[in-house]
């Protein structure tokens, strides 16, 4: 596995929306933290079941564009899910040694929120 940022983050992104678990487990960090509006997580594995979770709504991952700065890299991308219209969604990365250490997440999550059938 390479340590370049660019080509960790495309390959979060490609084996999450192929759903390929074991190889996004592979670039992550033991202790990696995840943060973004509907999680906050401290390890790997809870890392990974929040993504597998969400991939049971994804329908499709369009990544607009990608910023890199040293080992921080910044993917803007649409979220899209089966129960929403797509989501702007900014995830920033910070890779050390080889592998991603930090996630942060932003994005509106109300349209993904259960609605209220009152």
């Amino acid at each position: 596995m390479t340590d370049d940022p660019r080509t960790l983050t495309g390959t979060y992104f490609t084996a999450w929306k192929a759903k390929d678990f074991d190889t996004l487990r592979s670039i992550l960090a033991d202790d990696v933290t995840f943060a973004g509006p509907l999680a906050q997580l401290n390890n790997a594995e809870d890392c990974v079941k929040g993504l597998q979770g969400m991939s049971e709504i994804i329908t499709d991952i369009v990544i607009q564009h990608t910023f890199i700065d040293g080992d921080d890299v910044l993917t803007w991308f649409d979220l899209h899910t089966s129960i929403a219209p797509p989501t702007p969604t900014a995830n920033w990365s910070h890779i050390d040694n080889g592998k991603i250490t930090t996630v942060r997440v932003a994005f509106d999550a109300r349209p993904l929120a259960p609605k209220d059938d009152q």
